[in-house]
This record gives C-alpha cells, structure tokens and sequence, in this order.
C-alpha cells in the first residue's frame, strides 16, 4: 500500500507541474507579445529550420516582420509587405536578391534614394548591384548588414585598416566577433 500511495504522490506532483508549465508558457508568451511594438505580423514569429524572419521598412504599404520561406528572395520580401507605397524609389533594391534570416530590408522613397550616393560611386560603400564592399563601405554601411551592429562594424572596419584591403570573403572570419555562422550569412551580402 505505500508503493501505490508513493507512485500516486507521484503522478500528482507531475500533473501538477505539467499544468504550472503550461500556464507559465502561456503567461510568458503573452508578456512577449504585448511587449512587441504594433508593427508585427499576426503569427508567431517562431520559425521552423527552414523559414527567415524578415524586418521590412521604409515606403511599403505594411511595413513589419515577416516570416519567408527559405530561399525567398527581396520581391517576395515586399510582396508580403503589401508591396511598394506610391513613395518608393523604383529599383532602389536589388529584387532578384535572397534575403536571409534576420535582415532588415529598408525601402527607400525617391527623395532619399536622390540624396544618396548611387551604388558603385565612390564613398557609398555598396557596390553595384546592392553588395555591400568590405574594403570601401564605412561604419553605416556595414550595420547595413544583418547581425551587424556597430562595434562589429567597426571590428571590420579595424582590420581592414590593420591588416590593409580583404582580398577574400573568408577573411571575415578573421574579425573578432565573426564566426561561422555569421560568415555564412554575410557571405551573399558583401563584395570586395
């Protein structure tokens, strides 16, 4: 008899936790999203292995973040954000483009892309077809980049000016703060 009140205790106490989890779970998933700001998509931003969250701003009609299907490309990007506003510089971004996880597209409108420099001139820092330089792009251009915040911007731009010009992608691996993974992702984005 105390073998089966002991195996009862049990199974108590682990339905008990059971039900404390999953109200816990559900509590903490709230708190999640009334702290997210009112630009969110609807559904979860959780994502299966083969899925990219996507941050798209500037002239679109729903700017937000989305979730893609991986191997989405920039158009598919804007097409999910309701497409361009009327604003919008036309062919500012390069739609051909894959996006990857945890980009931020931001569209320009004309105004902005007038005031710009155009890609490939000297001083913008992306070349031509929307690849941002390593050896020419300055610290705004780089944060440009997904993952890409300021002091690893500057970690870049540290070691080009240390070692001289990246003659191969792979030497980002070389940058403090720049692993695999994120080389990987970068890789598509930046030219020399």
């Amino acid at each position: 008899m105390a073998g089966t009140d002991a195996r009862w205790r049990l199974g108590a106490g682990a339905a008990v936790l059971l039900v404390l989890g999953a109200v816990a779970g559900g509590v903490a998933q709230r708190m999640v999203q009334d702290a997210a700001p009112a630009t969110i998509v609807a559904e979860p931003v959780a994502t299966a292995a083969s899925d990219l969250v996507v941050d798209v701003q500037g002239a679109v009609a729903r700017p937000g973040v989305y979730r893609l299907q991986s191997g989405s490309r920039v158009l598919d990007a804007l097409a999910r954000a309701g497409g361009t506003s009327a604003e919008a510089a036309p062919g500012a971004l390069n739609l051909a483009r894959p996006v990857v996880d945890g980009e931020q597209l931001i569209v320009p409108t004309v105004e902005e892309a007038a005031a710009a420099p155009p890609p490939g001139a000297p001083g913008s820092g992306v070349a031509a077809g929307g690849l941002v330089s390593l050896n020419q792009a300055d610290q705004a251009a780089l944060e440009s980049l997904p993952r890409v915040g300021p002091s690893l911007a500057l970690a870049i731009i540290a070691h080009r000016d240390e070692h001289g010009p990246f003659t191969d992608l792979a030497q980002l691996d070389d940058v403090p703060g720049i692993g695999p993974a994120l080389l990987a992702t970068l890789t598509p984005l930046v030219t020399l």
